[in-house]
């Protein structure tokens, strides 16, 4: 089960999970007691709990397909309304008498269940959010949008966008009501960074962002509560790698990162309260799986002096023994069911039926280093994965800097080739009998280095792709979802659409410009033209269109592009010869005994020898990948011309092993 958790008052947590089940409970004396559960149904996506606006939020709201239920705080229902949507709500908030829900791409805004406003996105919601009513004085709803924006709504118009450094995918009311203003929203993206921006009525004012610079994972669930009991309300992050962290605003400005703790399954939802034990308030997480942990602020360490014997405290011993009890009857109970299982199996009348499991998966591309990340995570222990490509694939050492090691995620990089592409597939068997598996597909687009990026520098030189013909807007639009990541799969509103891309790996950019019957691509890399132009006439002729393609090709990308690569390049090279001699010193060092008569340049390869090995092993084959990249951008760069220059490639590679830049240009030029 999947579960959202919310405060329903003091003591009492609510939770909703992939069953349709909702559970109220509350903890007495160490113990869970239930207040109420409903019965299995559809999977529960969204849990919320409203009432009155200035007053308790105590009902319950559940969003369950295209269905939003009500339940009073005893369990009793007292609201099922159809939204009558096409799809199933993705997202929900409620403020009062307002329902605001998102499926994948629609917005509605109902009041008293009845229909207010609407409002069809560019890209997939992930979230929504309204500003405080009693503080803005007027209902402004916030998308958080996939394409790395925030659309601000008045009614049903756009009111406008905030540029986001990333997709994000949670929304949360600064301080739990938007701050003094009732403005200001915090938000996490998928690939971890948290940030605050201001909404006000004309435009957004950023407050601070923090990056990830421990390359944690993705940011699912946001809350503020006062765990540290110093009178202001503390962030509370929950990531898909199962961080929890806990941000405090010393500074009054930005957050400090104050305390983390790693759980082993991604965090669903994440609430601050006092659950367990009077006076003592809880972070209380909900995981993938179902498990539901609290972290709690009750000491629990003693110290005592020498000679000086601890004591257990009656309700520790208790707490023990209760747990001990609890764990006799799990495995009594599961001795039990392996009997059941092994009588069942043996009977001639017995139907074996394939067990059903759910895997949460994410493939997404990393900024920082230009790989890919797949993670999977299944709700019962993993037994293996098996990978399979059908393109060439460059498989990386994950060094996770969480501590704890997981049974039911699996986590690998690979970083994949620019021009190749196809699909990879991944066999996931968990430990479940009879054996069982699933395979998740996953695809590894023409341009699958490039990212999705607000704007791009107009002063680089560029070369510009043509294509003219008679294809529709959806079929254009279909080509470049082929070809590039980040881009809707749903055709784009209006007429004509303009998307700006970012290469990961290098840094040079695209832009893509295109309408019915005709498509304009520009980029200051000649290789990326020439990948677009292939891939785009062979999706055209497999659809018998005929494609009219021009191109203009200016000489100083080649330049341009060159003077980005060598950097890396020297950089590269530099690591492989220092790691070459790395043995060799080494040798010396046990043979002299000390190091001293070495040169100083040398003395420091000892020293980082461990660092530079680490560095060399993360990053298999990015010497030879670079090597591919100058030798394809000659290629392309005489392909244009019309000129075949594929005997000289030998040549080139001579050259690049000790050329400098000025050296590798005049090659270029004179070729």
């Amino acid at each position: 089960m999947e579960p959202s958790l919310a405060r329903v008052d003091y003591l009492q947590v609510v939770v909703g999970d992939q069953d349709g089940v909702v559970t109220c409970f509350g903890i007495k004396k160490g113990e869970a007691v239930p207040v109420f559960k409903t019965l299995p149904g559809q999977k529960i996506s969204r849990l919320e709990l409203g009432g009155a606006l200035n007053t308790p939020q105590e009902k319950i709201f559940v969003a369950t397909g295209s269905e939003v239920r009500g339940f009073t705080k005893r369990g009793k229902q007292f609201l099922s309304f159809e939204t009558n949507l096409a799809e199933s709500i993705k997202a929900m908030y409620i403020s009062g008498a307002d329902l605001f829900l998102c499926a994948s791409y629609i917005y509605n805004h109902y009041c008293d269940c009845k229909d207010q406003h609407y409002f069809l996105s560019g890209d997939k919601i992930n979230d929504v959010l309204c500003l405080p009513v009693d503080k803005v004085n007027c209902i402004t709803p916030v998308l958080a949008c996939q394409d790395r924006i925030l659309r601000v709504l008045q009614g049903s118009d756009l009111l406008y966008e905030v540029e986001l450094p990333g997709p994000p995918t949670v929304l949360a009311l600064s301080n739990g009501n938007g701050g003094d203003s009732g403005e200001e929203i915090v938000y996490g993206t998928s690939d971890g960074k948290l940030g605050l921006t201001q909404i006000t009525g004309t435009k957004a004012i950023p407050r601070w962002e923090i990056g990830n610079e421990k390359k944690r994972g993705g940011i699912l669930c946001i809350d503020s509560f006062d765990i540290l009991g110093d009178g202001v309300k503390e962030l509370l992050v929950g990531r898909d790698d199962g961080m929890i962290e806990i941000y405090n605003f010393e500074s009054a400005d930005d957050p400090v990162l104050r305390h983390d703790y790693a759980l082993s399954e991604s965090i669903a939802s994440i609430q601050g309260g006092c659950v367990g034990k009077d006076g003592y308030d809880e972070i209380l997480a909900a995981t993938y799986s179902g498990w539901l942990t609290g972290l709690t602020t009750e000491p629990v360490h003693r110290e005592g002096g020498s000679g000086e014997e601890l004591k257990l405290s009656q309700e520790m011993q208790s707490k023990i023994s209760s747990l001990r009890n609890e764990l006799e009857q799990l495995q009594i109970k599961v001795l039990h069911e392996r009997e059941k299982y092994q009588q069942s199996s043996q009977s001639s009348t017995a139907v074996s039926s394939v067990p059903a499991f759910s895997v949460n998966d994410k493939f997404t591309l990393n900024k920082d280093d230009a790989s890919y990340s797949l993670i999977l995570e299944v709700q019962t222990a993993i037994d293996n994965v098996l990978v399979q490509s059908d393109v060439p694939l460059d498989l990386l050492d994950v060094d996770k800097n969480s501590a704890v090691v997981s049974f039911s995620s699996c986590d690998s990089e690979v970083r994949s080739i620019e021009g190749q592409y196809g699909t990879l597939q991944a066999y996931v068997t968990p430990r479940i009998q009879p054996k069982t598996c699933q395979v998740h597909q996953y695809q590894i687009k023409p341009l699958s280095l490039h990212q999705r990026t607000h704007s791009i520098d107009e002063d680089r030189p560029m070369n510009t792709l043509m294509l003219k013909g008679q294809f529709s807007f959806a079929e254009i639009h279909s080509w470049v979802v082929f070809c590039l990541p980040e881009v809707p799969e749903k055709t784009p509103a209006g007429e004509c659409i303009t998307f700006y891309f970012q290469n990961t790996f290098l840094g040079t950019q695209l832009e893509s410009t295109y309408r019915k019957g005709e498509g304009y691509f520009k980029s200051d890399n000649i290789s990326t033209i020439s990948i677009l132009k292939d891939v785009l006439s062979k999706e055209a002729t497999k659809r018998k269109i005929n494609l009219n393609i021009s191109y203009d090709v200016n000489e100083e990308s080649v330049r341009h592009t060159l003077k980005l690569i060598h950097p890396k390049l020297e950089y590269q090279q530099l690591l492989a010869k220092k790691v070459h001699l790395i043995d060799a010193l080494r040798e010396l060092q046990v043979h002299e005994g000390n190091v001293d008569f070495l040169l100083p340049k040398y003395r420091s390869i000892l020293e980082e020898a461990d660092q530079l090995l680490e560095e060399y092993k993360r990053q298999p084959a990015h010497l030879e990948r670079l090597y591919g990249m100058i030798t394809d951008l000659f290629i392309d760069k005489f392909k244009f011309k019309g000129t075949n220059v594929k005997t000289k490639v030998p040549l080139l590679l001579e050259i690049l092993d000790g050329c400098d830049q000025d050296g590798l240009i005049a090659f270029f030029d004179a070729a």
